[in-house]
């Protein structure tokens, strides 16, 4: 017969085992704690790097937004302050000019001071665009009691006379506009003449006896004949003369007193003599 092992042997090794099961089971949850930790630190060796590239790449994407965000708050407020500074400067603009707008029309009337005709300062607001006429353009009219054939001055002298008003410009014949006649003398000698333009920056001086003593640089002043132009008012001066022999009159040329290239303000000599 073939021999068995007990069963009892079987038990008694079954038994063992599940005894030598237990005392594992018991040392591993004893030192589970120090088990864990070195199981902790397999782990963190082998996520670490990787842990690390997407905690930097995280950075990185939060530092740009908030770096971008920084550059678009910084943008709007340059526009801002652009914005204000533009302002500001035109505003300053705007003052210096009504500044210097006031200094030149205080230098305008000054020499006017005692004279007890009523007058108006008037802004240039254009000038006539052909070659053959020398005419500007003011922003005053008949509603500041502009009418036609009143005498336009500046400080410096005469500047021309209207030949039309409208209600609120008027347009001015230059005296160096070949259709301008101003009855003139000389300041000195008080000899007389006609000073008519040119078309160009000289005028001339008409009539002027050949026995007349002219010189270089003489001041030829409105003579208040022809009841356009007040008596005393500068014309120009003399830079140019030729006399013949067999001629009755000189031939006499006069730089104007007035800059005409450089004309923004005038003053227009208002008709009455009551006081302003």
């Amino acid at each position: 017969m073939p021999y068995r092992r007990p069963q009892g042997k079987y038990f008694a090794s079954l038994l063992a085992g599940i005894l030598m099961l237990s005392l594992i089971l018991m040392t591993v949850n004893a030192r589970y704690d120090k088990v864990n930790l070195f199981f902790e630190s397999i782990v963190v060796l082998f996520f670490s790097p990787a842990q690390s590239f997407f905690s930097s790449v995280t950075d990185s994407i939060t530092d740009g937004l908030g770096h971008y965000f920084f550059l678009v708050r910084t943008s709007l407020e340059n526009e801002r302050l652009l914005l204000e500074l533009d302002r500001l400067s035109k505003k300053n603009n705007k003052l210096l000019e009504r500044n210097k707008f006031l200094e030149r029309s205080a230098n305008l009337t000054n020499f006017m001071d005692e004279d007890a005709r009523p007058l108006v300062v008037a802004k240039v607001i254009g000038y006539d665009a052909t070659q053959w006429s020398k005419v500007i353009f003011i922003n005053k009219g008949t509603d500041h009691k502009v009418e036609k054939n009143l005498s336009v001055v500046t400080d410096a002298g005469v500047v021309g006379h209207v030949i039309h008003a409208s209600l609120k410009s008027s347009k001015v014949l230059l005296i160096t506009d070949s259709r301008s006649a101003v009855d003139s003398l000389f300041q000195e000698s008080r000899k007389s003449g006609i000073v008519v333009g040119t078309g160009e920056d000289i005028c001339e001086m008409k009539f002027v006896s050949i026995s007349a003593k002219v010189s270089i640089g003489d001041k030829v002043v409105s003579s208040g004949l022809g009841g356009v132009f007040r008596k005393g008012l500068l014309v120009g001066s003399v830079v140019d003369i030729v006399k013949e022999g067999h001629e009755l009159f000189q031939e006499v040329k006069l730089a104007t007193s007035v800059d005409f290239s450089n004309l923004e303000e005038v003053v227009v000599l208002l008709s009455g003599q009551e006081e302003m």
